[in-house]
């Protein structure tokens, strides 16, 4: 795991398939995803190097269910005592109480999907023992007063979560940027693509100095006109 300093209170962790975000406050913190199945040994340790405890982190926000973003809360919160929180629509997946949905891939999709699958890693994910849920406009207590945005598309349950306080905004799946180029696109691997691309337009609608993506590097300044232009070249309406 890569560990990578965006802001003084703000780690990227960077896993072989997509990557978390640990935010921090004075005295506690709060990860954003969690990886991959196994991932929970990892991040405390991550933690523990940049000299704080497992147990201030009291909160791990899923932006969804997929195995790249829940697959390590379940350890990780039992490492460290914090709650798990999700959608309300993804919160059974999180859970495992209810399966699920595949995404709908578009053709060209197939072939990337596959490279992915390849580099996670075998076994079912330690589930957490109770997951809180959320809606779209809950204010979190942390970074100021985060709030959340329900941008479904890529899972029926995706959110993205705004800092308007520090200007960050963490986008989950729904925006990416492309490997190698950094060109910042819609994300791939939806249940519905349409209503993913109007979630990209909402996102975009908001003003941020800082976009933290599920996949791919960061934009760490201007963010908002990086993401209104990328919303314009893929047609997508705010």
């Amino acid at each position: 795991m890569d560990v990578i300093e965006l802001l003084p209170r703000l780690h990227l962790l960077r896993f072989p398939v997509g990557q978390a975000y640990l935010w921090s406050d004075d005295d506690t913190a709060t990860l954003i995803d969690a990886g991959t199945i196994g991932s929970g040994r990892g991040i405390a340790d991550a933690l523990t190097a940049l000299g704080r405890a497992p147990s201030s982190v009291r909160r791990i926000v899923l932006t969804h269910f997929h195995e790249d973003h829940a697959g390590g809360a379940g350890e990780f919160a039992a490492l460290s005592g914090a709650e798990v929180l999700a959608h309300r629509l993804d919160a059974p997946v999180v859970l495992g109480t209810a399966p699920g949905p595949e995404p709908r891939f578009e053709d060209w999709e197939r072939p990337l999907h596959a490279r992915a699958a390849q580099l996670l890693p075998p076994g079912d994910p330690v589930r957490p023992g109770r997951v809180t849920e959320l809606s779209d406009g809950d204010v979190l207590d942390f970074g100021g007063g985060a709030r959340v945005v329900h941008v479904p598309g890529h899972t029926h349950g995706s959110i993205a979560v705004h800092l308007p306080e520090h200007g960050v905004l963490f986008t989950g799946d729904a925006v990416a940027a492309a490997p190698g180029t950094g060109e910042v696109i819609p994300g791939v691997f939806n249940l519905a693509r349409a209503r993913m691309l109007a979630s990209f337009g909402r996102l975009a609608a908001l003003d941020t100095e800082m976009a933290c993506f599920g996949h791919g590097a960061p934009v760490t300044k201007h963010a908002t006109p990086t993401l209104r232009k990328a919303a314009d070249r893929h047609g997508v309406g705010r």
